[in-house]
């Protein structure tokens, strides 16, 4: 499982706000820069206070948590495992966990190269029960509800100018996943509708909502195909060493892509360098204008469409054999 992507860049008007907020003589909040996923498609990093130590589940809701098989193909030692984790579902609103679940996996699994590879997947679905329905401070800041993994906007109240980060407790989140036979990646949905999520090592995405399944897919680009983001903000020059992913690069020639160059991409562009990636406006180039790591609603550009399918053979080691991947559907 991938670890979280924090990143800790020079201070910005909203830290030195945070800190200003500190009571005189005690110490200033630690902070950290979140993934945001916003409505129209974009993605922007926000500076947030780092949550307060994380205490664990509740013994006893853990052990009444059910695993419900959505999809099993195989032995785990030769799958990838995705588990779906709820909250603020209570045991009425399972009905409704059930359908958010399958619906994030119908439209995860219909983007290439998932679709392709669909069938090597195994899909676990963890029914976390709460005491009460919903999320914190949905639909406006101050409502608070008594939730197992204590999911909440405004990133649990903590963050006061960013209301669609979705936030929850990882620690809780990564034991109710840790009940399924495996988890490659955890992904937690919230019962709202209201658009929201957020990326870390635990991706988030509200349960009713349409368009928050794409948060998954982004998510699943990091943690399967160790691919960078594609978007520039914060940053403006960049000055450091080549990238270790493969779909960023310093170099403004895209040698990096040589044997795709020129190319059409699926993402509906041709591959050659676009200046701006990886959180930088300058300095570093990114294969196509607008892919899935960029943008929302996207596909992924050829270079992190290989990547995927790269990285699930490593993961998968029948997929090694001279065989012919299963179809798409």
């Amino acid at each position: 499982m991938r670890r979280s992507r924090l990143i800790f860049p020079a201070l910005t008007i909203t830290a030195l706000a945070l800190f200003a907020q500190a009571p005189a003589g005690g110490a200033a909040p630690a902070m950290e820069w979140r993934e945001v996923f916003n409505e129209d498609g974009s993605i922007t990093q926000a500076l947030t206070p780092k949550a307060p130590a994380e205490k664990p589940s509740d013994f006893r809701l853990l052990a009444a948590a059910e695993v419900v098989p959505v999809q099993v193909t195989g032995d785990s030692a030769d799958r990838f495992d995705l588990v779906f984790v709820g909250d603020g579902y209570t045991d009425a609103d399972l009905s409704t966990y059930s359908a958010n679940v399958l619906s994030k996996w119908t439209e995860l699994s219909a983007v290439e190269p998932f679709a392709s590879y669909k069938d090597y997947f195994n899909v676990w679905q963890v029914n976390v029960v709460s005491p009460e329905s919903g999320v914190d401070h949905d639909p406006t800041r101050g409502i608070a509800k008594d939730t197992a993994l204590d999911m909440g906007f405004w990133c649990q109240g903590r963050d006061a100018n960013t209301e669609r980060l979705l936030c929850v407790n990882e620690t809780k989140a990564k034991q109710f996943a840790a009940l399924a036979p495996a988890a490659d990646q955890v992904i937690a949905l919230g019962n709202t509708a209201k658009y929201g999520g957020a990326g870390g090592s635990v991706a988030t995405a509200s349960g009713s909502n349409a368009q928050a399944g794409q948060i998954a897919i982004h998510e699943l680009g990091h943690s399967i195909g160790g691919l960078a983001d594609e978007y520039d903000y914060p940053y403006v020059t960049y000055t450091g060493n080549e990238p270790r992913e493969i779909n960023v690069t310093k170099d403004p020639t895209g040698a990096k892509w040589g044997e795709y160059l020129g190319q059409p991409s699926p993402d509906g562009a041709v591959i050659g360098p676009v200046e701006g990636a990886r959180y930088y406006k300058n300095g570093l180039y990114r294969p196509t204008p607008n892919s899935i790591m960029r943008t929302l609603g996207k596909e992924f550009n050829s270079i992190g469409r290989d990547a995927m399918i790269k990285a699930f053979k490593a993961k998968i080691p029948s997929l090694n054999t001279p065989v012919t991947p299963p179809a798409g559907n």
